[in-house]
């Protein structure tokens, strides 16, 4: 997953602090998917589609400190999770 977000990102540094903040911002992702109803079976799947690009939406509004699209990709992020959260095939039991 690192490297899909990286590349959404355009980071090509492999700079270990730059390497850290942006596992973070993942680890952060699927924790808010899971706290919004995603299953974390579900929200810990790197190979589902759905789930990728809510990680990468969330990535692009988080990344960085002077980023002018940043509401915009928070919107995206949030219409996506209540997506998810919704979905019946990705509801947690």
């Amino acid at each position: 997953m690192i490297e899909s977000v990286k590349g959404a990102l355009r980071v090509t540094s492999n700079d270990p602090l730059i390497i850290q903040e942006i596992e973070d911002l993942i680890s952060s992702a699927r924790m808010d998917l899971i706290q919004s109803g995603v299953s974390s079976e579900i929200a810990n799947k790197d190979d589902d589609p759905l789930i990728k690009r809510a990680i990468i939406i969330y990535a692009k509004a988080h990344y960085g400190l002077d980023n002018p699209n940043a509401d915009r990709f928070q919107d995206s992020y949030i219409m996506l999770k209540q997506h998810l959260s919704l979905a019946g095939d990705y509801k947690s039991n």
